[in-house]
């Protein structure tokens, strides 16, 4: 097949050119600035100019979405949100008003999207068909969302996965978690029993590839593993992997609160995330449960 991705130079896109390209696949990307990828043609883009070059699409035959500005990378200032909401949205529309000008052979658009979409929902478990809440991130996903599946006006099949935590040691909110149980200062956020909808880093480059290769798959799946854990579970998890004590008391929310501002649901809410519609769909996890996860990850 022949795939673009955009957002391919972050953590997930890196790891799965890398496996497309291992299963035979041509691969794009469409950056900011040109790329150093062995085998990947870098095609430049500038979307808050509204800059793309028309030749991305020469030959692709799926799209998979995956920019957007990093979401705890800083403060929730007005201005970051607009940058964050732009970032997803604005970038998938400059897409869909090229193919709408431009002869092309494009099919499928795989895009991220988050389990924001749920937000701070206590111990309910969440569904695809649960209803978002009104907060700034879930707005920020139904935006995200609602501008991808303009693509099924364009006829494409459009699939969102709405993305759990993913758990890498390169990088995102796990390395975050293990730094200070390293320096034996870890301890859970909170009141520890929020839940957190984590998921390994090898079933999101899976399950992104089942939905590439899968042309029946369409709309909404969690992407997240089917056993959830409350971020107690998770820290005292990572604990006993590193074989690190955790002796400090909870990190008090307040504290969060005054540091974080509103960007401080994204460790205190509470989201618990059922995987049951892509399990039904076929898929299978390398990773169900958080200890073998952890343990190859770390191993």
């Amino acid at each position: 097949m022949n795939i673009l991705i955009t957002g391919g130079s972050g953590l997930i896109g890196k790891q799965l050119t890398r496996a497309l390209l291992a299963k035979g696949n041509t691969v794009s990307h469409l950056s900011r600035k040109p790329g150093k990828y062995p085998n990947v043609k870098t095609y430049i883009w500038d979307i808050d100019q509204g800059i793309i070059d028309e030749h991305c699409i020469d030959g692709v035959d799926t799209i998979v979405h995956l920019a957007g500005t990093g979401i705890a990378d800083k403060l929730w200032t007005e201005s970051r949100k607009k940058e964050l909401v732009d970032s997803r949205t604005k970038s998938i529309g400059l897409i869909y008003e090229l193919l709408k000008k431009r002869n092309h052979q494009v099919t499928s658009v795989i895009s991220a999207s988050g389990i924001g979409y749920y937000s701070n929902r206590g111990d309910e478990l969440m569904t695809e068909t649960s209803l978002p809440l009104n907060d700034f991130i879930a707005r920020c996903c139904v935006e995200w969302e609602t501008s991808v599946d303009e693509g099924e006006k364009l006829g494409l099949r459009v699939v969102k996965f709405r993305t759990g935590v993913v758990l890498d040691k390169d990088g995102g909110a796990l390395p975050k978690l293990a730094t200070p149980v390293k320096l034996y200062v870890g301890s859970p956020i909170g009141s520890g029993k929020q839940w957190v909808p984590w998921i390994h880093w090898l079933d999101v480059v899976d399950m992104y590839l089942f939905g590439i290769e899968n042309a029946s798959l369409k709309g909404v799946y969690n992407m997240v593993a089917p056993n959830p854990v409350t971020n107690k579970q998770l820290t005292q998890a990572v604990a006993k992997q590193l074989h690190k004590p955790l002796w400090v008391p909870n990190v008090p929310a307040f504290v969060l609160k005054m540091l974080l501002g509103q960007m401080s649901t994204i460790v205190l809410g509470s989201t618990k995330v059922s995987a049951q519609k892509i399990q039904d769909a076929g898929f299978n996890f390398k990773f169900a449960d958080l200890s073998p996860a952890l343990q190859e990850i770390y191993g």
